[in-house]
């Protein structure tokens, strides 16, 4: 990874003996693979067991949870904040587990619609939750930076499960409770 950093900076018309720009390569290919980890760690491994028994059985929301990730069309960041819930039936997750969920899908190439549904999921299926709910709200640098060059712009995107789906009870409130954070 580091030598295609090196031929990509020689390629704008850089010279890599600059002294900004000598150990670049190394740095880059660095922050490239933390900026990737999500290739390299499991649901398992994240999770870690926390998930543990409870009479809880109304909504469960984790709200504001930073993430940053890079689109997989330009290769640029977008960045912004997941708000994710889901309902119990006989267990609950560790709450730093849910935002390490968030990063583990977000430390990948991805698009927005598909993160959204893979965060979804995967609680779903960790929690075997009644139901659950995933809105992501980011800022994408390739149109910001590029393109259409739109500074202000917001993408918002949804996934609903179970009681989420098809409760619209559920799924109003969630938003309801989630509107004060926006």
């Amino acid at each position: 990874m580091e030598k295609a950093f090196a031929e990509i900076i020689k390629s704008v018309g850089e010279d890599l003996e600059r002294d900004g720009l000598v150990d670049t390569p190394k740095r880059a290919a660095k922050a490239f693979q933390f900026l990737t980890e999500g290739y390299r760690r499991k649901v398992d491994d994240v999770v870690n067991d926390a998930l543990f028994e409870s009479d809880c059985n109304e909504m469960v929301i984790v709200s504001d949870i930073e993430l940053y990730s890079l689109c997989e069309h330009h290769l640029l960041p977008f960045i912004g904040k997941a708000h994710v819930a889901y309902i119990p039936s006989g267990k609950v997750l560790g709450l730093s587990k849910v935002a390490r969920i968030v990063d583990l899908f977000a430390r990948r190439l991805q698009i927005q619609e598909q993160l959204t549904t893979q965060i979804a999921q995967t609680v779903q299926e960790v929690t075997n939750a009644a139901g659950v709910g995933v809105i992501i709200e980011a800022k994408h640098m390739c149109m910001m930076m590029r393109g259409v060059e739109k500074q202000n712009s917001v993408m918002r995107t949804s996934a609903m499960l179970g009681e989420f789906q098809s409760n619209q009870a559920t799924r109003q409130e969630f938003l309801s409770l989630i509107a004060g954070s926006r």
